[in-house]
């Protein structure tokens, strides 16, 4: 089975940042659907997604409903730094740190994961 990580650094302030992270989700759900082993990582501005993802109106909500499960980890020190860590907290969002305060990518390196950006 292939290992596929999606990383969504894409912030929110754009449209296209917008299709970036729409794009990202598809292309997640594509991969899980076809029995892929599938991770979502969301950093540095992409850490705003989180927030606006998990409201019910956002346009994106339902198609994120479907992979919250695949999300392995969101950025501890870019969630602070786009002044979004509180609000995930809340969420009840896992913040990732293992190394420098940033999700570990050396780990899927090592584990063969194609490694997709947005």
């Amino acid at each position: 089975m292939k290992n596929v990580l999606i990383v969504v650094l894409a912030g929110k302030e754009t449209h296209e940042g917008m299709a970036r992270v729409s794009n990202a989700l598809v292309i997640a759900k594509e991969f899980k659907e076809a029995g892929y082993n599938i991770s979502i990582i969301f950093d540095g501005a992409g850490t705003e997604w989180l927030v606006e993802l998990q409201k019910a109106d956002n346009k994106l909500h339902d198609l994120y409903s479907e992979l919250v499960d695949v999300v392995a980890g969101v950025c501890d020190f870019c969630s602070a730094a786009f002044n979004v860590k509180d609000a995930l907290k809340a969420q009840g969002t896992a913040l990732s740190s293992q190394y420098m305060g940033h999700p570990s990518f050396k780990k899927y390196v090592e584990e063969g994961y194609e490694i997709i950006t947005f």
